[in-house]
């Protein structure tokens, strides 16, 4: 299968399932909310190693949040719920408090499985917090330097998708990079979804397991372009560069969604082959199929 003039292998992205939560900072300027949210999302590419998958999703609109103010959306999804509550409760002490002018509120209103962060947060206020509930949303408001850290009691989550995937396989760094800029610029307008690695993008693509025993995962030797002819080598002769694009979603469609436009993007000048990260179906249940994906745009 061809697509735009590059060849989509026959196979598919195996994910696995997440609890996801959108948080919604606010700030006294876009540029406020964007610190915090960056700062928020740090270190949060891979639950490997890391508390939580997070990424900003979007910029919010004065119109859409619940104190008038322009803010940010980002996304933190983990492997278990308790697990969730604990990263959004650090994440959002430790650095969205922390930024001037905050404020952080639950975006997912609508879900009944939900956990406790302003509500775990408000002790910080040293028995100053006072709390209010506006339409059957509980915020805390904590005292600090410059005003009040106001932040709801619960947060929403969702069961979500983790681990959604595909591969660029390009000529040279240079057009590969290009590549998946692309792509990572295109899944941007999607909603529901982030892409939680440095600018959307892995270079240190993994592989289950290791032949140090205490690793979880090490690197996917099969398309690392300096190890041809020392391993069994899934590369084109003309492939001297690979990116990953990793997806996180909030649902399967959206990840799906996310995929399409994201290939789409890819493909182009250098660009020998589209293929994803799988181990056989073991990983996860969720298999997303390229050809089939591709097929259906």
């Amino acid at each position: 299968m061809q697509h735009q003039g590059v060849e989509i292998e026959d196979t598919f992205a195996e994910a696995f399932p997440m609890v996801g939560a959108r948080v919604i900072v606010t700030a006294i300027s876009p540029q406020w909310a964007r610190t915090a949210a960056d700062m928020a999302t740090g270190y949060g590419t891979s639950v490997i190693s890391c508390d939580a998958e997070a990424g900003i999703e979007s910029d919010v609109s004065a119109a859409q949040t619940p104190d008038g103010r322009p803010g940010v959306s980002f996304l933190v999804f983990g492997f278990s719920r308790e697990g969730l509550a604990k990263a959004l409760v650090g994440r959002v002490g430790q650095c969205v408090m922390t930024c001037p002018t905050t404020c952080c509120y639950d975006g997912l209103t609508g879900s009944e499985k939900r956990v406790r962060v302003g509500g775990a947060l408000r002790y910080f206020g040293d028995r100053y917090q006072t709390s209010k509930l506006l339409e059957g949303r509980r915020y805390w408001r904590m005292p600090v330097m410059d005003g009040e850290f106001v932040c709801e009691d619960e947060f929403g989550t969702a069961r979500g998708v983790g681990g959604g995937n595909f591969l660029v396989l390009g000529q040279t760094q240079e057009q590969t990079l290009a590549a998946a800029e692309r792509a990572v610029a295109a899944i941007a307008d999607v909603p529901n979804v982030i892409c939680p690695f440095p600018g959307g993008i892995v270079r240190s693509g993994s592989k289950v397991g290791s032949s140090y025993p205490k690793l979880k995962a090490s690197t996917n030797d099969a398309y690392c372009p300096t190890l041809r002819g020392m391993v069994e080598s899934s590369l084109p002769d003309s492939v001297n560069a690979v990116y990953e694009v990793v997806i996180d979603g909030l649902d399967i469609e959206s990840v799906e969604r996310a995929t399409r436009v994201g290939v789409s993007a890819a493909c182009g000048e250098g660009i020998v082959r589209i293929s994803a990260g799988n181990y056989g179906g073991k990983l996860g249940p969720h298999h997303f199929r390229l050809r089939e994906l591709m097929k259906s745009q």
